[in-house]
């Protein structure tokens, strides 16, 4: 117990110092979690590709091995670290602080952080991001945020994905959200399918707010 206190205390500091860091750089930052399966990256190109002409973003990814889903997000043209873990099933902050060393961040504003698909261990570490954006598929099951409460409970926004395949998979909508709003109920909810379209625009317009609002408290980052 102690030497995890100790990890997880050393690892808040060096959050700390990124958030420091990105906010200086006036970046929206994202940590972006989910199982393995759930749509994320998919749903991160059509993110990526919809604000190409309205915000500069940037992407680091992780990944247990293979670069697969750095390649697929540099198709959209926003640069791209990879970080590749291992055995470790998590990012942290000093991973994502060299990371970062790795990126042009002139004119950046959004840097979105694809996490490892783990839904257990990305909940205790901080990487200094703004927001926590939990995805979760209508094909996962109902009862999933009761089954993995601390990462939902930390979510700033919870992303349902594959919303098309809701009758399909015999998904019950009101018991799934009734589920997220129980356990997160402080998180936006976004109900989208990257295949459609369907929702994604209104998930990217929040984005873009979101920048405007880190943009207004800086007069130099509105000119």
């Amino acid at each position: 117990m102690e030497v995890r206190q100790s990890l997880l205390a050393k690892n808040d500091r060096l959050a700390e110092r990124n958030r420091g860091f990105f906010q200086a750089r006036g970046l929206l930052v994202l940590n972006v979690v989910s199982s393995p399966g759930s749509g994320k990256t998919l749903l991160l190109q059509e993110t990526l590709r919809g604000l190409a002409s309205r915000l500069k973003a940037g992407v680091i990814v992780g990944d247990l091995a293979t670069d697969n889903d750095a390649q697929r997000l540099r198709a959209s043209g926003a640069p791209v670290v990879q970080i590749t873990t291992g055995t470790i099933c998590h990012l942290d902050a000093e991973m994502v602080a060299r990371a970062v060393k790795q990126l042009d961040l002139n004119g950046l504003e959004l840097l979105i952080v694809e996490n490892v698909g783990n839904l257990v261990c990305p909940a205790s570490f901080d990487l200094g991001e703004d927001l926590r954006v939990v995805l979760w598929s209508v094909t996962e099951g109902e009862d999933k945020p009761l089954k993995y409460p601390p990462m939902f409970q930390g979510a700033d926004v919870v992303i349902v994905s594959k919303s098309d395949l809701t009758q399909a998979c015999g998904c019950d909508r009101e018991l799934a959200l009734s589920n997220l709003r129980r356990v997160a109920p402080r998180a936006r909810i976004f109900e989208t399918s990257a295949k459609t379209g369907q929702g994604m625009e209104a998930w990217r317009e929040f984005l873009i707010e979101k920048r405007k609002e880190i943009a207004a408290r800086d007069p130099l980052l509105s000119t």
